[in-house]
């Protein structure tokens, strides 16, 4: 692919041209970003935009999720990629100031990804563009308004995170407002995020709909992070407890054992494992991150939260418990197969 740069706002206003769709237009504000999106729809009736909100440190994982904007919007459609470390999600003593940001890096790895995964724009704000009130002159007190995630931020990752949600979920309505998008698209290795997204979108009627793509793994299983790149090569070895412990519950649970076994069966390889601090292990429900009952059947989400050295790592998997009938009646204990990792 070639890396033409852009042609400038007053030569294309819509942010695309046909012979230099592969280099996307960097957008940096609010005013900017308004209006390249209106000269798009009125240059592109019929055709739909999609987003992608990350928080740099593009990788092979974010692709995907690009890759699957494209298909949803189609090649005459639009993709805006969001590029910005939201400060409202992180807590005290959590790794804000070293969170990796390189949008150079991130557009130049957008750009040779192939057609396939062709962004239109990338917006990426200071903090103040989007939190004026954040700044030094406003006492850097953030925003007056902001989301509250109610009970699904106060469980599991929103336990060990308080507050987390609130600032990821004000972020994302900050953004939808912004880039008017008609399909939004999530990655599922978040997944309480992702059901707080939804729960967003349903909850306050939001106009837009909302994709999740499957978890992205290296060769060996580890889940695509960019906080993988903390990892020192000895704690990388030791990070694969997780994805471990999620094949452990996921071949219990397709044996046909019930839902405390399954998580046994996970917890035992985290117990096990050298150098991996636990934060929880859970089995819940997918729909609402409450922990199943013991006798719960159906689709169940297994959780795993965890540092390794300085570095805290999230993963999940899909299950299937099978009801007690099924596992008396078939010698084998086989259930149905779990959904696929999420």
């Amino acid at each position: 692919m070639t890396t033409t740069p852009r042609p400038s706002a007053a030569d294309a206003p819509d942010g695309r041209t046909d012979d230099a769709r592969d280099a996307a237009r960097v957008l940096t504000t609010r005013a900017d970003l308004r209006a390249a999106t209106d000269a798009w729809t009125a240059a592109h009736p019929g055709e739909r935009r999609a987003v992608v909100m990350t928080m740099g440190a593009l990788h092979a994982g974010h692709l995907e999720l690009v890759r699957r904007a494209r298909a949803e919007v189609g090649p005459g459609g639009q993709v805006v990629v969001t590029d910005f470390v939201n400060p409202l999600q992180f807590g005290p003593g959590e790794d804000y100031e070293r969170y990796p940001r390189d949008v150079a890096a991130d557009v130049a790895l957008l750009a040779a990804a192939g057609s396939d995964v062709a962004v239109d724009l990338v917006f990426a704000p200071a903090v103040e563009e989007l939190y004026p009130d954040l700044g030094p002159a406003a006492g850097g007190t953030g925003p007056i308004v902001r989301v509250t995630s109610g009970r699904i931020g106060t469980v599991l990752e929103g336990a060990s995170r308080p507050g987390h949600f609130d600032g990821v979920l004000t972020v994302v309505l900050k953004l939808l407002h912004l880039v008017r998008p008609d399909v939004a698209v999530f990655g599922a290795k978040d997944a309480q995020q992702l059901l707080a997204v939804r729960r967003l979108v349903a909850d306050l009627d939001l106009d837009v709909e909302i994709v999740g793509v499957p978890t992205v793994r290296e060769a060996d299983g580890l889940a695509r992070s960019s906080r993988n790149a903390y990892l020192s090569p000895a704690e990388r070895d030791r990070a694969l407890a997780l994805s471990r412990a999620l094949r452990a519950g996921s071949d219990t649970a397709a044996s046909g054992a019930d839902a405390a076994a399954v998580l046994a069966a996970a917890r035992g390889i985290l117990d096990g494992a050298d150098g991996v601090d636990v934060d929880y292990v859970a089995l819940v429900d997918p729909a609402t991150v409450e922990d199943l009952a013991p006798g719960a059947v159906g689709p169940g989400l297994l959780l795993v939260a965890a540092r390794v050295g300085t570095t805290r790592l999230i993963d999940n998997a899909a299950v299937e418990i099978a009801p007690p009938a099924t596992r008396a009646a078939d010698p084998a204990g086989r259930a149905p197969a779990p959904g696929g990792t999420a």
